[in-house]
Order: C-alpha cells, then sequence, then structure tokens
C-alpha cells in the first residue's frame, strides 16, 4: 500500500503543470471559433483586433504558414477555408496579455458562406457505410454460424435497441500548451498529453522537424481520458502563435471551447438480439451499432468488439456503421467501445434473465467459455464467473427481491443490479534506461506519462523489485521526450508496457553490475520489441463484476445510487491503493455515465449546448453513497514479466448497465437510452 511518490508535491503545489513553467516574456493566445455549422471562409477581418493596444498576432487562413504532412485533418489548423463543423478553431490571436487576447479574439470578425449542417446520428442516414476497421485494428464486421437463422428458432428471444449519448472527457487540467521556438530550429513544448513521445513525432512531422528537433515536457498530467492521446489543435496553435510573435506563447484551451475541440464519445445506437435456449444458454449474439464520425477525420470506434469476448454462441454476428457528420471528430474516451459496447450487452442479458426466470449471476455463468468466441484462442487467464461469485457474495445478492418493482421503502423503490466488465491486457513496445550511481542510488527513465493513475510509483516499485533495491533508493523519471520512447498512456496498457521495459532495463543494469559502482555510474538500456513479437498467441482480457443498489423516488423519478461494488480480475496488482482508487474512479465515471451525462446537440447551428460542467453533469462524492472495488487473486504467466494487466479503464465498463438493470429490478421499467433521468422514469412511474 504505496502512497503515489508525487503526492506531497501535489498537494503542496510543487508539481509543475503545462500553463506554470516559467519562460521569459511569454505571451498568450486565445482562440476565434466558428460561428456556422458548416461553410467556407469568405473573409476575415483583423483590423480592429490589430489597433488593440498589445495585440501582437493574428492568425487565419489568410496568412499562417503552410504547415507539413499533417496525420490528423483536426491539426491541419488554418490550412484551408472550409468550415467543418461549429467550433472548429479558425482564427487565433497572440496578445502580451490573456486578457488583450481574448478581447482581440472577440473582435476578429469573419464572414461565412454557410451552408446547413447535418449533424444527426440516425439507423436511416444515407451516408451510413462499413468501415475498413474500427479502432484500433478490429475488424469491422464478424460473423459465424447463421446468425439470423439461429436467433429465429431460438425459443427466447430478445430484441432491443440502447442508444447512447454523446459524452466529453472534461479532465480538471484542461488542453494547455506553451510553445518555445529557438529560431526555426528547435521547438520546446511544455504539453498537457498522454504521451510525450507521440507529440514529439506528431508534431515534428507537422512542422516540417526532425523529432530531435522537438522537446516535449510534461511530467505532471491533470487527467485526460484519452483525450490528451493524441495532439489536439491547441498544440499546433500554440507552435504557430510563438512563431509568428517571435516570443514563447501560453495557450489553455477554455472548457466552453474545449467541447468542439479536444475529442468526445461518439453516441451510439445499437440493436442487440439475443437467442437462447429454454435454459438461457446462448445460440445466437447479433450486435449491430450505428455511430458517428466527422467529416475531417474517421474515427471509427469498437463498439461491439466486447461482445466478441463476453459470451459463448455458436451463432454470432458484431457490426459497424458510421456517417461522417458535421461534428467534431469523436476521439477516445475512457475504454472507448467497450464502455458503450457492454452497457448495452449487459442490459441485453439482463432482459434475457427476465424473460427466462433466471437469475441474472446464474445467466452469465451458464453462458461462461474458456476460448474467445470471436477468434477462438485460449485465454491466458479469465475468471469472470470468480468475480461474479465473489461479488454476489460480498454484495448479499441472495437478499435481492425475487421480482422486479416490488421491494419499497416509503416512497422509494430500492433494487439491485449487476454487469460484467471485460477489457483487453493490451501491451505495447517500449524503450527504458536504467543508471546506477556511486552512492547507492538508481535513476530509471522512460518517456512514459503518469494523468493522474500512479504510474510513475507503479513503475518504481517495479524497478525496486527487479533490482532487489528499497524503494527510497530509486527515482523514476517520466513525461519528457528526451527520455527513451514510449507509448501512450492509452488502452490500459501503461504499466504493461512501460513496467516490461523497465524490467528488462533494470536486469540488464543488474547483469552489468558487478560489485562497486565506479564514480561514472553505469547505464543500461532495453528495447521490448522483439520479445513482444515472440509472444505466443493468448486472448488476453482483465474481466469483473459490477453490482449497483438503487433507490428510485416513486413521486419525483429521481435516482440514488446507494451502493457499488466492483469485483475485478487483472492479474497481479502492482500497488494496491492506487490501483482501488483506479477502479473506483472508472465505476464513478460509468454512474455519471447511466445517471447524467449528456452532451447535447443542437441540431439547428450544429454545436453541442452544454459547454460547461454548470451544465454538463458528472457525478460527486455525494451522488454515489457507498463505493467500493476488490479483486481476486489471479497468477497469468503468458501476459509481462510483472503478470499484471490494465486497470485504468476495467472500473467503468459495465457501471452504467449494473446502475441500468438496478433501476429496472427497483421499477419494473427499463430504460434504453442513457442517461437516466427523472424525465424519462416519471412517464412510466
Amino acid at each position: 500500500m504505496t502512497d503515489r511518490l508525487e503526492s506531497r508535491e501535489k498537494v503542496t503545489g510543487a508539481a509543475k503543470y503545462a500553463f506554470e513553467y516559467a519562460v521569459e516574456n511569454a505571451a498568450y493566445a486565445a482562440a476565434v471559433q466558428a460561428s456556422v455549422g458548416k461553410g467556407q471562409v469568405r473573409s476575415v477581418d483583423t483590423e480592429a483586433a490589430l489597433r488593440l493596444p498589445g495585440v501582437l498576432a493574428v492568425l487565419s487562413c489568410e496568412n499562417a504558414p503552410n504547415l507539413g504532412d499533417v496525420p490528423d485533418g483536426e491539426l491541419a489548423l488554418f490550412q484551408s477555408r472550409t468550415v467543418s463543423y461549429r467550433g472548429q478553431f479558425v482564427a487565433a490571436v497572440v496578445g502580451e496579455t490573456l486578457e488583450t487576447a481574448r478581447e482581440a479574439a472577440r473582435l476578429v470578425r469573419i464572414e461565412y458562406a454557410e451552408e446547413e449542417p447535418d449533424v444527426r446520428l440516425r439507423t436511416d442516414h444515407p451516408g451510413l457505410y462499413k468501415p475498413d476497421k474500427v479502432n484500433p485494428v478490429f475488424p469491422s464486421d464478424t460473423e459465424q454460424g447463421k446468425p439470423e437463422d439461429a436467433f429465429r428458432d431460438s425459443p427466447l428471444q430478445v430484441d432491443v435497441t440502447y442508444t447512447t449519448p454523446a459524452e466529453h472527457n472534461n479532465p480538471m487540467e484542461p488542453h494547455t500548451t506553451i510553445a518555445q521556438w529557438n529560431g526555426d530550429e528547435t521547438l520546446t513544448l511544455y504539453d498537457s498529453n498522454q504521451g510525450a513521445s507521440t507529440v514529439q513525432s506528431t508534431i515534428a512531422q507537422v512542422f516540417d522537424l526532425d523529432p530531435t528537433q522537438v522537446h516535449v515536457v510534461s511530467p505532471h498530467v491533470g487527467g485526460g481520458f484519452g483525450s490528451k492521446g493524441t495532439p489536439r489543435p491547441n498544440v499546433v496553435l500554440a507552435a504557430m502563435a510563438a512563431r509568428a510573435a517571435g516570443r514563447p506563447v501560453k495557450f489553455a484551451v477554455p472548457r466552453q471551447q474545449m467541447v468542439a475541440t479536444t475529442g468526445y464519445r461518439t453516441p451510439t445506437i445499437q440493436r442487440l438480439r439475443l437467442g437462447a435456449d429454454a435454459d438461457g444458454r446462448l445460440n445466437a449474439i447479433l450486435h449491430e451499432v450505428s455511430e458517428q464520425t466527422s467529416t475531417v477525420k474517421e474515427f471509427a470506434e469498437q463498439t461491439a468488439t466486447p461482445t466478441r469476448v463476453l459470451y459463448k454462441a455458436p451463432h454470432r454476428r458484431t457490426s459497424h456503421r458510421v456517417v461522417a457528420l458535421d461534428v467534431p471528430t469523436p476521439s477516445w474516451m475512457r475504454a472507448p467501445g467497450e464502455t458503450p459496447g457492454v452497457y448495452a450487452l449487459e442490459s441485453a442479458m439482463d432482459e434475457l434473465a427476465v424473460a427466462a426466470g433466471i437469475d441474472p449471476i446464474e445467466l452469465r455463468i451458464r453462458n461462461d467459455t474458456d476460448h474467445e468466441p470471436g477468434s477462438g484462442l485460449p485465454f491466458s487467464s479469465r475468471n469472470l464467473v470468480a468475480c461474479l461469485r465473489e461479488g454476489a457474495d460480498r454484495f448479499g445478492w441472495a437478499g435481492r427481491a425475487p421480482e422486479p418493482g416490488v421491494h419499497w421503502e416509503g416512497r422509494k423503490l430500492v433494487g439491485m443490479g449487476v454487469a460484467s466488465s471485460t477489457y483487453p491486457a493490451y501491451q505495447r513496445p517500449n524503450k527504458a534506461m536504467a543508471r546506477a550511481e556511486h552512492d547507492g542510488t538508481f535513476t530509471v527513465r522512460i518517456a512514459a506519462a503518469d494523468i493522474g493513475t500512479g504510474a510513475r510509483t507503479a513503475l518504481a516499485l517495479i524497478a525496486a523489485e527487479t533490482l532487489k533495491e528499497d524503494l527510497g533508493n530509486v527515482k523514476v523519471e517520466i513525461g519528457d521526450s528526451a527520455f527513451p520512447r514510449a507509448s501512450v498512456a492509452g488502452g490500459s496498457a501503461g504499466t504493461a508496457s512501460w513496467g516490461t521495459a523497465v524490467v528488462r532495463a533494470c536486469e540488464a543494469l543488474r547483469g552489468k553490475m558487478n560489485g562497486a559502482v565506479p564514480p561514472e555510474g553505469i547505464e543500461a538500456s532495453a528495447d521490448t520489441g522483439d520479445e513482444l513479437k515472440a509472444r505466443d498467441e493468448y486472448a488476453r482480457h482483465a474481466f469483473g463484476a459490477q453490482f449497483a443498489e438503487v433507490e428510485v423516488d416513486a413521486d419525483t423519478g429521481e435516482v440514488r445510487v446507494r451502493r457499488m461494488l466492483g469485483v475485478f480480475a487483472a492479474g497481479r496488482i502492482i500497488n494496491p491503493k492506487t490501483a482501488r482508487s483506479q477502479f473506483i474512479g472508472g465505476m464513478t465515471m460509468g454512474v455519471g455515465m447511466a445517471l447524467m451525462e449528456e452532451s447535447v446537440m443542437d441540431t439547428e447551428f450544429g454545436d453541442y449546448l452544454n459547454r460547461d460542467l454548470a451544465q454538463y453533469h458528472v457525478p460527486a462524492c455525494a451522488d454515489v453513497r457507498d463505493i467500493d472495488a476488490v479483486w481476486v487473486e489471479e497468477s497469468d504467466p503468458h501476459l509481462n514479466p510483472m503478470g499484471s494487466k490494465g486497470i485504468g479503464e476495467i472500473g467503468i465498463v459495465g457501471a452504467a448497465a449494473a446502475v441500468g438493470n438496478a433501476v429496472h429490478h427497483a421499477t419494473g421499467i427499463r430504460v434504453r437510452d442513457l442517461p437516466i433521468t427523472p424525465a424519462r422514469l416519471l412517464t412510466a412511474l
């Protein structure tokens, strides 16, 4: 139970975040957003802005420098007159002060040739198409057997459609960059991101630089949830503005502007068809997903992929259809794909349990499997049943009311729900360096990112264990592109990926140490690329079970989560203290998904209406009265040297379904369109 190593720095304010770095003679940038949902920029009038004292530069499509090979259309800032969505950055102002820049941005006048935007996702949209792949590299569609026939012939059938709205990541620290040029030769970026190496290589490409000419510094990051996984327009804007002004520029995206420019979870429409025999054993699973992307860049979320993992059925189909709308590009948000996909699947499983008259836990156990249904590969380990049974015992499942809508406490209806969780155990190639000093201390360097997950502490524990040294003698340095290249903090792959490189570097260092360390020290490095290529083929996944108890006010329709419990099987837990925090954080986000979070699209003007935390509601401490996370012991020799699986995302997977299933058990009402608000319950109550 190790405290975060940087905890004192964070609570005392010594930890520096991107905006807090002191750079000499800094200027400030403010962005101008498109006020139309689609069209072309006819003209940009900067006269009033440039007359304002303290304005250093105004950038737009009329004067911006040409960029290099831009791998992401969202980074092609001011490179054309096309407006692809409302809120897109179409100009930027640099001022001596932040107030000057923002006032000048207000004075920039842009004339548009406006077109009517198409912003509504629907299943009959003529533009729906099958993407070549879904994030990251999964096939869009899979089919085994004869799912249509098997479903039609099944004694028990569930045919339901679920919708989830767009959701926004909303990290506490906004997307922030300080850009500083040394002539035109080198660029330093103090940036809030989930991967300094990725920012370095991408921005070098955008500005026609060698990666060695870009230095990215980001040791402390105030959250991201996926939205900082790759560079967003703020990084390009800051670098472009700094070059135009001839001095360092600070740019922090205001929260209201983040809604359009930093990514979000796509809305989904999901049709689930489950066919089972009289005992609840699945014959057919059909999971068909419609979702949106933008006209700027394709991002196809892998929503149906967990259906390829969780339950056995001889006949199965999963499919994804995407439509390019005049909206910002969706992107990663904590457990992209798995979060909305498992919500729909686990809600449908609950409906099947009701139809079959079978306990929801027993139904899931009957459909367990030791091979991944989609690929046929054996699981490296799978303890879903252990999680379900452990959770049922801890949560008091045996005391659950025998049928929905019968447990009253005063004017409150009370119910329990359960859902399964799963998330892939990813691992990516990485590099690391370990160094022994003459004084008996050790330093490990890797360009990993700690976005609030406790990664720095976990890596230090891994290094100390490998070196057979006290934790106090080991220092881990991360968050700098000058360190050995590292993959992003995403896909719950951080500890597994970075940790393997740290283990191998520390093992190599121990192999070099023969007695005393010389005054100049000893270094060793590692690259795990070849090791990963040589791994045996297994289906590697973490599993879990989510339990929720809710109360529903019969007069107001208000839902309160009384208790939540998550039980997880995620290999070896490196640091129980921070791991529990990660699980609970994900579960809490699941409560937000179930009951509150919804980015509301204005279909007339084409942008999201609730652009701040006063209108976009996320759960606070008072919204979850009692929440806990535990794990079952799991040893898996087919993972990595630590035997660990990722934990940052599985906590949210299934959480919304557990809450929704509990609401149904409490009330007998099935709400299939998230979030479950009083307005959606009251008419049925």
